[in-house]
């Protein structure tokens, strides 16, 4: 799968665990398969870009939220976004190193780009 990307939409965090989990799971698997990955945090996931956070996840039969954020972060690009992290008095000093903020213009930019598959969960 050379020059594919992928990028993910993470819309759901704990008040959505299966669809939250299924976001990253995706995620971690695709990076493992040697596709470009930016997954994006948005709404209740955002959360997720804090240090510790992700270890209070908890979905029974699902890989660990941190190992799949470590997988992720390995061949991928995590974003937060920018009016998210606003909404919830989150800064670039605050967020898990590697972890960037950047708003729709930059996703547009992203999931219009040749080559390029797009999924919201």
């Amino acid at each position: 799968m050379p020059n594919q990307k992928l990028v993910i939409k993470v819309t759901a965090g704990a008040d959505a665990p299966e669809r939250c989990s299924q976001a990253f799971t995706v995620a971690a698997v695709a990076v493992a398969s040697g596709v470009e990955v930016s997954l994006w945090l948005t709404g209740e996931s955002s959360w997720f870009a804090l240090p510790g956070r992700a270890a209070e996840f908890e979905l029974p039969h699902a890989a660990p939220l941190p190992d799949l954020i470590e997988s992720v972060q390995a061949g991928g690009r995590i974003t937060l976004c920018t009016q998210c992290a606003t909404r919830r008095g989150i800064t670039e000093e605050d967020v898990l190193e590697g972890v960037r903020i950047a708003g729709a213009q930059v996703f547009v930019q992203e999931i219009m780009a040749d080559g390029v598959q797009a999924l919201v969960y």
